[in-house]
């Protein structure tokens, strides 16, 4: 029993039509996804204007902001004047904001600005968030400038608007060295300490619509609130769990773990220009910041309105988008929705299995085979990524999200296909395509009934695409036997089962591009493997009786053909430029200085600075991977030059005092010795306390940061347990090499690099800690 869920006459035009009309379904879900209109400053004065918010980022979103920087005393005192002009009481939080990640400890000195507006009877109070420093390598229009800017337009747009609920601006600091200015805020702030519901806003890229991508726990009254009130409502569920799995954090995320409940928000799109010089104004989509603005009054609104105590629930919605409608249930409905699709593949085999179209022994072959095409796609995407990194170096600096990435992301797409033809074509006439076509069913009934399991909220992406394939094969079955006019409905039946898999399986996959970029490729790969699953009846018609191998290896040279394609159009030039990370390191025990590089392999202007990998002249503890590249430089005179001075020592505890000159914005001190625990302090502010674990991955294993330090300095107590005896090397951090002797600035088409410790001059000493 090897027959086929149905057949029709003229089977290859009539699964085109099939699939053409599936492509229109995906097509017409991208274009509901997109952005809004930008609106003019002539725009009423109750809505958002983009053009409106962009005068303020023309203000103070035109040059890096990072901590502790002028440039960021310039922005928070142009942003308080903004909001103290539109009538908040303003005060600026100066703190000391701390976290740590393993074998590290950051601090850093914020100055967070927090505006309030009182309510005429509230029932809690909303927070609106964001955070209005950036990467030292770029602007930051996007991240974060555009949603600080969207809130000054909204107080504007607020303006003789009666709130029931109090009301809170955030604009954070030192966000961008591990969220210090939310950690303060929600430790020592009084407001932070009373919680209440967060608006949280960021930014991942430079275009692309504003998404909610994260809430809170229990998020049921939150999310109706959303998809009520917000006119152009983005995001899904999918995407929180999705967030999990990533090692990043927002302001978000201290936030909500102190109590806040709230939203997330951020628009992804053009991220091979986050964290860049090119996170500028020029590149800003205007169309972004309006949805984001326009999503951010809306909220504002509703939620300053609204009954806050009643907002608190006992449980999740799952919500999504399909056909430009918001869809949402209670989570309590996950599980019974991932049984019925279960059940009604299983009622597909049963049917097919007494139509005789397929035998059970041959289903159970096919559907424990079924996970070679899923893991085989995922395979072939990571090894894309791995050819195209051995190809060109630079792409590795780029963490996979690249300019103009649409043919490798066309490629990927094809090896997903390509996967799916090495999995069905050999079993195609051995096992039959109707136990083939039920068995791939079964893949994401099971994977629905695992995520109602351990990631509800992405239950429904695998659980409907299951339901309705099912029920869509069911009915093309039932069908069999009648006239043969009725044909066409047999093709209609399953091509409208497998609507709702074209409506949410490439579009969630176009989100993982865009989130995660080719590096985790393999991730859109499994996600379209899927979705390939749920239309193999409509495939089999249109792949041929004869000389069937010839369709993979079309589809293998298609990707093939691909790569040298994308490379050509993937190009760097100076409207998509190349990364390169430089440093420049002086010894100042030794009076002797290098150069550093942190790239594959260097361009044409890193290579007037470095020419080996030696690492030896390298100061002690400085050297920070196993690759590096280095080249002799000259000595800087007047750079700025830390200072250690040992305070005391209580057994493993160590206390410092610690400067960095006038002109460092920051200082680092790496220990050769695992570090248990840190404290920081600095003139007029409360000391802060962490706990340290684990060690740092190919330099010293204890490190400890402190950004912004104040000209006067910090003072530092760390625990080293055990060693009554160590090293430890402060490096006192200046933004910018264009001091250096001998430096020229970056050619255009070249910008900095994203890591953290580029683009510094970075001046050593060494110090031995003894036991007296």
């Amino acid at each position: 029993m090897t027959g086929k869920l149905f057949d029709v006459p003229r089977r290859a035009l009539a699964g085109l039509c099939a699939l053409l009309a599936l492509a229109g379904v995906i097509m017409l879900t991208a274009m509901a996804d997109s952005t809004m209109q930008p609106l003019p400053a002539s725009a009423p004065d109750g809505e958002f204007s983009a053009e409106r918010a962009l005068r303020h980022l023309e203000r103070f979103a035109t040059e890096p902001r990072p901590i502790g920087s002028r440039a960021g005393e310039r922005a928070r005192d142009y942003l308080a004047g903004q909001l103290r002009a539109a009538g908040l009481d303003v005060r600026v939080q100066r703190a000391i904001g701390a976290n740590t990640s393993a074998g590290l400890a950051s601090f850093g000195q914020v100055d967070n600005i927090v505006a309030t507006a009182k309510g005429s009877d509230p029932t809690g109070t909303v927070v609106i968030a964001a955070h209005y420093d950036s990467a030292a390598m770029g602007p930051g229009a996007s991240d974060d400038a555009a949603a600080v800017a969207a809130m000054l337009e909204t107080v504007r747009a607020l303006k003789g608007t009666a709130l029931r609920n109090d009301l809170v601006l955030l604009m954070s600091d030192g966000e961008e060295d591990g969220v210090l200015g939310a950690e303060a805020f929600v430790r020592e702030h009084p407001l932070g300490r009373k919680g209440g519901v967060l608006l949280n806003w960021e930014a991942r890229g430079v275009s692309g619509p504003s998404l909610m991508f994260q809430t809170s726990r229990n998020n049921a009254g939150l999310v109706e609130t959303f998809a009520d009130a917000v006119p152009h409502p983005r995001g899904d569920s999918t995407m929180g769990e999705l967030y999990r799995l990533l090692p990043n954090n927002t302001d978000f995320t201290p936030m909500a773990e102190s109590g806040f409940t709230g939203m997330n928000f951020a628009y992804i799109e053009g991220s091979s220009r986050y964290h860049t010089a090119d996170d500028s104004l020029a590149h800003l989509d205007r169309g972004s910041l309006q949805h984001h603005g326009s999503n951010m009054l809306a909220l504002t609104r509703a939620l300053g309105r609204a009954d806050l105590e009643a907002l608190d629930t006992d449980h999740d919605l799952t919500y999504f988008r399909i056909f430009g409608t918001m869809v949402t249930y209670p989570n309590a409905l996950v599980w019974p929705l991932a049984g019925l699709a279960a059940a009604a593949v299983a009622g597909l085999a049963v049917l097919a299995r007494r139509r005789r179209l397929l035998s059970l022994p041959r289903l159970a072959v096919a559907a424990t085979s079924g996970v070679v095409p899923l893991l085989l796609a995922a395979a072939l995407a990571q090894g894309l990524w791995e050819v195209l990194v051995a190809w060109r170096p630079a792409y590795d600096g780029m963490g996979g999200l690249l300019h103009r990435p649409q043919a490798f992301q066309a490629a990927v797409v094809i090896l997903a296909a390509l996967a799916l033809l090495c999995w069905y074509l050999p079993l195609r006439r051995r096992l039959g395509p109707a136990a083939l076509a039920v068995a791939a069913l079964a893949w994401p009934a099971a994977l629905g009934l695992l995520c109602a399991q351990v990631a509800p909220g992405m239950s429904y992406v695998l659980t409907l695409p299951a339901l309705f394939g099912a029920l869509g094969g069911t009915a093309a079955i039932l069908l069999r036997g009648a006239a043969r006019q009725v044909a066409v409905l047999q093709v209609t039946a399953v091509t409208l089962g497998a609507v709702v898999a074209a409506a949410l399986l490439p579009a969630l996959a176009r989100t993982a591009f865009d989130g995660m970029g080719l590096a985790l490729g393999g991730v859109p790969a499994l996600v379209l493997a899927v979705f390939g699953l749920t239309v193999l009846p409509i495939a089999e018609l249109c792949l041929p009786e004869r000389r069937q191998s010839l369709v993979p290896l079309a589809a293998a040279g298609l990707a093939v053909l691909l790569v040298p394609i994308g490379l050509a159009r993937d190009g760097f030039d100076p409207a998509n430029p190349l990364r390169t990370h430089l440093a420049y390191v002086m010894d100042a025990d030794t009076r002797t200085a290098n150069w550093v590089s942190a790239d594959a392999e260097p361009p044409a202007w890193t290579r007037r600075y470095v020419s080996g990998h030696d690492t030896t002249p390298l100061p002690p503890g400085y050297a920070r991977g196993t690759s590096l590249w280095t080249g002799r430089a000259p000595a800087a005179a007047g750079a700025a030059e830390p200072r250690v001075t040992v305070l005391g020592r209580d057994g493993d505890t160590v206390r410092l005092r610690v400067t960095a000159g006038r002109a460092a914005r920051s200082v680092t001190l790496r220990v050769e010795r695992p570090i248990a625990a840190a404290t920081a302090a600095a003139d007029g502010l409360t000391p802060v306390s962490v706990d340290v674990t684990g060690v740092r991955s190919n330099t010293w294993p204890g490190e400890i940061r402190f950004r912004g330090l104040p000209d006067t300095g910090a003072e530092i107590s760390l625990r080293v347990p055990g060693a009554d005896r160590f090293r430890l090397t402060a490096v006192a951090e200046t933004d910018g090499l264009q001091r250096v002797p001998g430096f020229v600035p970056r050619p255009k088409g070249v910008v900095a690099a994203t890591r953290e410790d580029g683009d510094l001059v970075a001046v050593t000493r060494t110090y031995e800690i003894s036991a007296r």
